[in-house]
């Protein structure tokens, strides 16, 4: 096996090019190395971090049993963000536990419950669109999936609580978003409370204002009891372990912000992705027009989650551009072995969902955006992963394509948009995922003449 750390490139230097160009170097190392090729981060004492791509391999990893694994070492980077209690964090038997409380919660009759809640509120924050109104797609979908995150997952309707949750959230999403912020989190040298002017106490002091914001809505819920909500919060509160414990104030909080970090700005991402590749692919968008206007009305959002060409559209942009670059990284604790290859202790595996999806062997054309691949060909998990997979596959997945086909098909079936920039995007690094650059800037042309019934209306 080839391995990136013979050459003379300094791991400080190798952790700021995949820093500043994380799907750039991945290619570079893919092209130069392989399907499995190693990279040093962080400083000389880091541990090898070894990519995969390939489907066995990627196979292999998953099959490793948790007990070799470290997942609390190799996600360290995310626990000022996340909180201790994160199901992130937790490992072997604790990690399913908590999969068991959090699951349901993402899945069958509950994941159909938030379906008009998500309309409504793309609805909501669209209805005074006119023609000629200049939109810029992520800023939208930004609002859009934060205000889902609020009102499904925390569970706050409009007040002042909401308010200041929501201004104090987006300024700190905003925040970590930033390559030279969200670097502090990869440097914990940089992790000093120096006073309210430095970065990192300006992060500490604007955690400590949104816990206490959302420790006072768990004591108001808790005091309220209400058996009827049915959003996340209130699901997790009333949900019970194998010993008949709850959750404690502290694991409901770090679960909260994990959901909202790894739920944010990842799906508003890939919604202006969405929207960038089919304005740019007049013949996507056509037949994608032609499905929607199949819909006796918009006021089901199971039968528009079902459309199939809506599901290969999200499908094929998530295999493009997956909602994070690679899978849940895992230390080796004792000594394992992927496609004939051992790795020793201390070694991170990084199974990539980026390079995974760009194999021409198992994409034919992989650069070319083509939904109709999802209509012809059934893809292993292995070879199509864009939230993770195996025991440590994302619990929101099922959650996020809902979201996607529920707000594309919206705004879709409301307005006609245009691009005003024609020339191509390029991706750029923004926090955890990446984002199309420019933001995506549109105009609406005109305003659908719908005969259909709309969540507003009903």
């Amino acid at each position: 096996m080839k391995v990136l750390d013979k050459l003379r490139t300094p791991a400080l230097l190798q952790t700021l090019q995949l820093i500043a160009k994380p799907t750039k170097t991945l290619e570079n190392c893919a092209a130069n190395y392989g399907d499995i090729f190693t990279m040093r981060v962080m400083g000389l004492k880091s541990p090898p971090i070894v990519f995969f791509s390939d489907p066995q391999a990627i196979s292999d990893c998953f099959a490793i049993p948790a007990q070799k694994l470290d997942f609390k070492k190799a996600t360290h980077v995310f626990k000022p963000l996340f909180g201790e209690n994160s199901i992130v964090f937790q490992e072997a038997r604790s990690h399913q536990q908590q999969r068991q409380l959090l699951l349901p919660a993402f899945h069958g009759d509950n994941l159909k419950s938030y379906g008009q809640v998500i309309c409504q509120i793309t609805e909501e924050v669209t209805q005074n669109w006119t023609s000629g109104t200049d939109i810029c797609v992520h800023s939208l979908m930004s609002d859009i999936t934060l205000e889902i995150i609020l009102k499904v997952v925390f569970g706050i309707t409009h007040g002042a609580r909401y308010q200041e949750l929501k201004e104090k959230l987006s300024s700190l999403l905003e925040d970590v978003t930033k390559p030279w912020y969200s670097s502090l989190f990869f440097f914990p040298l940089l992790q000093k409370d120096l006073g309210a002017w430095s970065p990192w106490g300006i992060f500490l002091k604007r955690r400590e204002q949104i816990d206490k914001l959302i420790y006072a809505e768990i004591y108001e819920r808790r005091s309220q009891n209400n058996a009827a909500r049915t959003d996340i919060l209130s699901m997790l509160m009333s949900a019970r372990d194998v010993n008949g414990q709850q959750m404690t104030d502290e694991e409901l909080r770090d679960q909260l912000v994990s959901l909202l970090l790894l739920g944010y700005e990842t799906t508003s991402g890939v919604l202006a992705w969405i929207f960038y590749l089919i304005h740019s692919h007049p013949k996507v968008r056509h037949r994608l027009m032609q499905e929607l206007n199949t819909l006796a009305d918009l006021t089901n959002p199971e039968a528009i989650t079902e459309l199939p060409y809506l599901t290969a559209v999200c499908q094929e942009t998530l295999r493009i551009h997956p909602i994070a670059l690679i899978c849940t990284p895992r230390m080796v604790k004792d000594s394992v072995e992927i496609m004939g290859h051992k790795f020793t202790s201390e070694t991170v595996l990084v199974p990539c969902i980026y390079l995974a999806h760009r194999r021409a062997n198992t994409y034919p054309e992989p650069e070319q955006f083509s939904p109709e691949r999802f209509l012809n060909q059934k893809f292993s998990p292995y070879e199509y992963l864009p939230f993770g997979g195996g025991y440590r596959g994302c619990i929101g997945a099922a959650f996020s394509m809902y979201e996607l086909k529920l707000v594309t098909a919206i705004i879709l079936s409301h307005f006609e948009l245009s691009l005003t920039d024609k020339r191509p995007v390029h991706p750029v690094r923004r926090g955890i995922t990446i984002v199309p650059s420019g933001g995506v800037k549109m105009v609406v042309t005109k305003k659908a003449k719908l005969k259909k019934q709309t969540i507003l209306s009903t």
